[in-house]
């Protein structure tokens, strides 16, 4: 059936959600407990009660009513992911520690990384007040641990918009909203209308409710709003109210526009909302209002310009109250025209959780985008028969209290409208219409690429059993948007663990063994950024790259390039020498061919990884590899560099055949073993160089080798590469680099002639190059030269076979934190190139290298779509409390509260990791220093805080600086003035500063006694 969709620029697009509702974690068990007509509303038992303080009296007094309608896990939060410390997350108000975690999940789902996000994002949320948890915070707080500023950023709901914009980096409108039962739903409005004034290019919406005082029931009182048997039976002839129930709920919102470009995945459309208040139009405060409700839903449709009679459903506000109910259908007969002509099906979530305060709008809003999403409308709950006070005849409304499939009438798109009124008499009405189609993919990749990560193992293993769930229970996943999702739309932590897969099956299988095997890896920092290695003769192949070729557009592309190029310079199809039809074309080994394809491989390889955003700090080749070097550096131009390679490998296969042969020792060594006839050609490693020279003095050389029992190998090469048997070439080669233009270098390169960093006057000079022809290739050198400019260096190999790895790797000795990878197969290696360069691409990422995904996809359209969100650390916390069990407040009864909870509470701290730091870590090295570090990883809950790590980077302000000061002057007993610390950011400094005070009072104390005694 054709989708008649038509817009008018003033939609908003919910492109993602997360919720913690009662019976639900996440929206997709909501919408599994929506389907099977679930209530998550709970009876506790005699027993759970009595646990709770209840006596059997009250549990057998008629009016009392068993029922509540709980979060589960709402005593659990991972402080360490948003870098709070624990003494912090202690006396945080529940509301934020659930918010924080809903609103990260609700940004994973919607495909975005708040750091990466272009444009503002803003956040309209709302909670209710708990006085309960002011109290117990303020006993916590007893002895002022924190100043009373943090405390209120803590504990206040009123800010808890501010604190997730801090924490997350949110800087479009932030606001905190409070219309009660109608907040969530309003703060949803308010964003939409912040988004289409330009304010923010996506927003946050939602609300809270949560319960700290101890759930144990209620006592009936009639005609207030619970219900006399715990069940909310909105619209029936036996309602009685609704449950107070908790929980949280958040979507993300953009332009619908916008996330039509970006393609998003997108839930539902928001045509249009609007806000009003009831003013005085009613009986008391409290009370409900049909013309306020019937004008708030009437300008709602006006704004969204669509036809009431186009609306198929409608999530009402739906208490189950003997007032509320009809006046709300009243309202709704009203705005919609009592118009009979369409039936349209009504419901309340309410009836399923209960009444979320707060969350409650946001809850019906949730439940609505999933019913357009999956064309369902779930039942309302315990409907048997109307309430009589109801005029269900004026209107064209029905309670559908069944799952049915929800279908269009005609052309026409599928809409809906959800209302929520709050107790003061502010309304809120939306019109919702189901999401354009999805937009087309390209088909996906053969090899795909999988990256998760995590800030904890524990969350990493977590995430991939969740993946893995999703996967058998998801079977039509498309595969390449799944992977695109978690490279281009999630932030990249510390724990790293990447796959390449074919298909489904394939990549269920590695899920697997990548948890039963835990191959997880820890990235580091990697500031000393990333070394090109260019391989050197020896490394070709037939069909080198082969599925590269057909598989890489870029990487093809490039090659096309190099090969119109030499075709012009030599006549000749290199392509043909490549990919040979004949097995028996082994022209690829001839010198005067291998040279350039070694070349034009690495160059367009390395222009390929340039287009995923990896880009060299430095970069080292290995004799003709260092021309990929200069090239890529701008030293000439890739045509020159295809005419000089094609005239050296031309020069250097046209003199007498040679020998070369690598052996085990060192350059040292080696020197005993020149003469005439025999030179030193490469120097590889610590204790591996090579020999090169005429083919009797050379066999002569083996013959002495064998006898004193040194280990050797002859090379397969044809000639002796870097030996005297190239002298009669040494001027033709130098004739054409005389006719090259030369360029200072834009990107530093090791020179194979020293062993160190090339200068300007070395790249651009011919003789540089004719000696490189001839003179010992200074590899290892290179290689120790390298591992001097720093820390945090990752190796990569950018051409065929890993030979360069190897050497690398000689020069490693018991070293793990420096990565080595290498792209492409070698010529034994048996895997499809795809697959191999994908594998060496997630070993780069898994490293800590960042990519750059949208680039990785180039002209690929790929979507973004929901995937199950971040495994946060269960670390539990005090939530369900009671100030008074102890007594009131008197000095005794607050140290008997601190003591139970102390040796009762199950709090396991886990300690966040140190990543993203600028800095690489630093052991203390000094007794101040060890106390130090201690102090701050204690106070910021972080582990391996180094002593070079910058307070500020940390985590840490001015406020947190004040604590921290109180703490180091009590632990070191020095008097530190404040700004005296602020001045000094690093343990070191501190500690030096510390030291250099305790040297000097007692300099003063030795002095005043020696003035004593004399």
């Amino acid at each position: 059936m054709t989708n008649n969709q038509k817009y008018t620029g003033l939609e908003i697009a919910i492109v993602g959600m997360a919720c913690r509702f009662p019976g639900a974690r996440n929206w997709r068990e909501f919408w599994d407990n929506l389907s099977a007509g679930e209530e998550s509303i709970r009876f506790l038992s005699e027993e759970e009660l009595a646990a709770l303080g209840v006596d059997r009296s009250t549990f057998e007094d008629g009016r009392f009513v068993n029922a509540v309608a709980r979060l589960q896990d709402k005593d659990v939060f991972d402080h360490s992911f948003f870098g709070y410390r624990p003494d912090d997350a202690s006396i945080m108000n529940p509301v934020h520690r659930i918010f924080h975690e809903c609103v990260w999940e609700a940004l994973e789902d919607a495909g975005y990384d708040p750091q990466q996000q272009k444009g503002g994002i803003g956040l309209y949320v709302g909670a209710g007040d708990d006085s309960n948890w002011k109290l117990y915070a303020g006993i916590r707080n007893r002895d002022r641990k924190l100043d009373e500023i943090t405390f209120n950023n803590l504990v206040s709901k009123d800010f808890l918009a501010s604190l997730l914009a801090y924490k997350l980096n949110l800087k479009g409108p932030v606001f905190s909203v409070n219309t009660t039962c109608s907040t969530s739903l309003v703060a949803v409005s308010l964003a939409c209308k912040s988004l289409l004034l330009g304010e923010a290019k996506m927003a946050l919406a939602g609300g809270i409710t949560i319960r700290t005082s101890k759930e144990r029931g209620y006592f009936y009182k009639e005609g207030m709003i619970l219900s006399r048997d715990g069940h909310c039976k909105a619209f029936d002839k036996e309602a009685s109210g609704t449950v107070s129930g908790e929980g949280a709920g958040v979507v993300v919102l953009k332009r619908l526009a916008d996330a039509i470009a970006d393609r998003d995945h997108i839930y539902c459309v928001i045509k249009g909302s609007a806000i009003n208040n009831d003013g005085s139009r009613k009986v008391g405060f409290t009370a409900s209002s049909v013309e306020g409700q019937a004008e708030c839903i009437a300008r709602a449709h006006k704004f969204a310009r669509v036809e009431p009679h186009t609306i198929s459903y409608v999530e009402a506000h739906g208490t189950g109250t003997l007032l509320g109910d009809p006046i709300e259908i009243e309202a709704l007969n009203i705005a919609f025209g009592k118009d009979k002509t369409s039936p349209i099906a009504i419901g309340s979530v309410k009836t399923n959780i209960g009444h979320l305060d707060t969350a409650a709008g946001v809850a019906g809003l949730i439940k609505t985008a999933l019913s357009l999403k999956h064309k369902k409308i779930p039942a309302s709950l315990h409907f048997t028969a109307p309430n009589p006070e109801i005029d269900f005849d004026g209107g064209p409304f029905y309670v559908n209290d069944h799952l049915q499939e929800w279908k269009r009438n005609d052309a026409a798109p599928l809409r809906a409208g959800i209302s929520s009124f709050g107790i003061g008499g502010t309304n809120v009405h939306a019109v919702l219409e189901e999401a354009p189609a999805p937009q087309a993919t390209d088909p996906e990749r053969t090899y795909k690429l999988l990256t998760v990560s995590a800030k904890t193992e524990g969350s990493l293993g977590r995430y991939l059993d969740s993946l893995q769930d999703f996967l058998l229970k998801e079977p039509g996943t498309n595969l390449g948007d799944l992977s695109y999702t978690l490279q281009a739309g999630r932030k990249h932590f510390t724990w790293r663990q990447s796959l390449v897969y074919r298909d489904r099956e394939d990549l269920l299988s590695q899920l697997q063994d990548s948890r039963n095997k835990g191959l997880f890896v820890r990235s580091q920092e990697r500031n000393g950024g990333l070394v090109f290695l260019f391989p050197g003769q020896g490394s070709q192949y037939r069909e080198m790259g082969r599925d590269l070729y057909a598989g890489e557009p870029v990487f093809r592309q490039e090659m096309d390039r190099g090969f119109s190029i030499i075709e012009k310079l030599t006549g000749e199809d290199f392509r043909e020498v490549l990919f040979p039809s004949s097995p028996e074309d082994t022209r690829i080994n001839d010198t005067r061919y291998t040279q350039a394809l070694i070349f034009l491989v690495s160059y367009s390889l390395s222009r390929v990884l340039q287009g995923m955003g990896i880009k060299p700090r430095y970069m080292l080749g290995h004799s003709i590899g260092e021309y990929v070097a200069a090239c890529m550096s701008g030293v000439f131009s890739f045509e020159d560099g295809l005419r000089l390679v094609l005239k050296r490998g031309a020069l250097m296969g046209s003199v007498e055949k040679g020998i070369m042969v690598s052996v085990g020792m060192s350059a040292g060594q080696a020197t005993s073993y020149l003469e005439t006839g025999i030179s030193l050609a490469a120097v590889n490693g610590p204790e591996q160089v090579v020999f090169s020279g005429e083919p009797s003095q050379m066999a002569s050389l083996m013959d002495k080798l064998s006898a004193a029992d040194i280990p050797h190998v002859k090379l397969h090469t044809s000639h002796a590469f870097h030996s005297s048997m190239q002298d009669p070439i040494l001027e033709a080669f130098r004739s054409e680099l005389e006719q090259v233009t030369f360029n200072k270098p834009e990107l530093p390169f090791v020179s194979n002639l020293t062993g160190g960093l090339i200068s300007a006057e070395q790249a651009c000079s011919a003789d540089y190059w004719v000696r490189h022809l001839r003179e010992t290739v200074q590899f290892s050198q290179g290689v120790t030269t390298l591992l001097q400019q720093g820390k945090g260096l990752v190796f990569l190999e950018v051409g065929a076979g890993a030979s360069l790895s190897k050497l690398v790797k000689q020069h490693l000795p018991g070293v793990t934190d420096v990565p080595v990878v290498n792209l492409v197969r070698g010529v034994k290696e048996g895997a499809d190139d795809v697959r191999y360069l994908n594998n060496g691409l997630g070993q780069l990422w898994s490293a800590g290298v960042s990519l750059d995904w949208d680039a990785f996809y180039g002209e690929e359209r790929r979507n973004r779509i929901s995937l199950p969100g971040y495994s946060f650390e269960p670390v539990k916390f005090p939530t369900e409390v009671d100030p008074f069990e102890s007594g009131f407040f008197s000095a005794d009864a607050v140290a008997v509260t601190l003591q139970e909870e102390d040796t009762q509470r199950e709090y396991v701290f886990v300690k966040q990791e140190r990543n993203g730091l600028s800095t690489v870590y630093t052991a203390p090295a000094t007794e101040t220093e060890e106390t130090l570090t201690a102090l701050f990883e204690d106070f910021f809950g972080m582990e391996g805080i180094g002593v070079e790590d910058n307070f500020f980077e940390l985590g840490g302000d001015s406020l947190k600086g004040m604590l921290l000061l109180r703490r180091i002057k009590k632990e070191c007993e020095i008097n530190l003035a404040v700004k005296d610390f602020f001045d000094r950011q690093t343990i070191r400094q501190i500690a030096l500063y510390i030291d250099d005070i305790k040297l000097l009072l007692e300099e003063k104390s030795n002095a005043s006694n020696k003035s004593f005694i004399i």
